[in-house]
């Protein structure tokens, strides 16, 4: 049997699985779809083969970062969320999820951000995920750029407040960590678990955890900080999103969790 594909990503905190949107959609499009990858978190991203974070090697040892080309790598393994879609939903994800690269990822402005949330509010609903009783791409793109919004430690996180709000994408987002990835999602919710840290791969190897710990930490307020500066309009810039660093994990890919190894 062959060795299953790796995913490099950004490590976690927050009480999520990782601080990156792009490692965030990726890690839970692999939940929703069963894929078995052997995770690898870390906090130096130049210890994966592309330099960049995400990057899924596959047994072909071909890197892939787009969360886009990762994704259509997973269907031509057979792992498809999306295989229960018709057409019309299939056009309506690709739209929605269009939408949140223009409105959400960039953050340009506040008032588009906030439109962005609620026409997705709108489209869910009080449904589970936005087709239905099973969660697709569009889920895994949604939670991707919506669960940093919500979870991170922002000084006056407006566009988080709005956010807040909007009890069912909140509580959306809350439910994926909860089914997906329970560790963390128990920990988000201040039941923490205790579990020995995974070993680190790469330069920060001769680092004690804690100073690891310190480096990310410095990182993630960084971009917290830019964060805030574009979601109040502050700061009005548009760039591709600085890619963020990992942990030795496997992702079973069925509805459980990533288990550190």
């Amino acid at each position: 049997m062959a060795a299953p594909d790796e995913l490099f990503c950004w490590e976690g905190d927050w009480g999520l699985p990782s601080v990156s949107t792009d490692c965030l959609v990726v890690l839970a499009y692999a939940q929703f779809a069963g894929a078995p990858l052997k995770l690898r978190k870390m906090s130096n991203p130049w210890r994966s083969p592309s330099g960049l974070l995400p990057t899924l090697r596959t047994n072909q040892k071909e890197s892939l970062t787009r969360p886009s080309d990762i994704i259509i790598h997973l269907r031509k393994q057979k792992y498809n969320a999306d295989y229960d879609l018709s057409a019309k939903e299939g056009a309506d994800s690709l739209a929605f999820i269009s939408l949140l690269e223009e409105k959400l990822k960039p953050a340009l402005l506040y008032r588009d951000a906030t439109e962005c949330l609620n026409l997705l509010s709108q489209r869910l609903g009080s449904h589970k995920f936005f087709f239905g009783d099973s969660p697709s791409s569009l889920d895994a793109f949604v939670f991707g750029h919506l669960a940093p919004v919500l979870k991170s430690k922002l000084p006056n996180g407006k566009l988080q407040q709005h956010l807040k709000s909007l009890d069912n994408l909140s509580n959306f987002c809350s439910n994926i960590l909860l089914l997906y990835f329970p560790r963390h999602g128990r920990e988000s919710c201040g039941q923490k678990t205790s579990s020995p840290a995974p070993p680190d791969g790469g330069d920060f190897d001769h680092v004690p955890n804690k100073r690891r710990k310190q480096v990310l930490s410095a990182i993630v307020a960084l971009g917290a900080m830019l964060s805030y500066a574009l979601l109040t309009g502050m700061v009005s810039i548009q760039q591709e999103a600085l890619e963020e660093p990992p942990d030795r994990e496997t992702v079973v890919g069925s509805h459980g969790e990533d288990e550190d190894g």
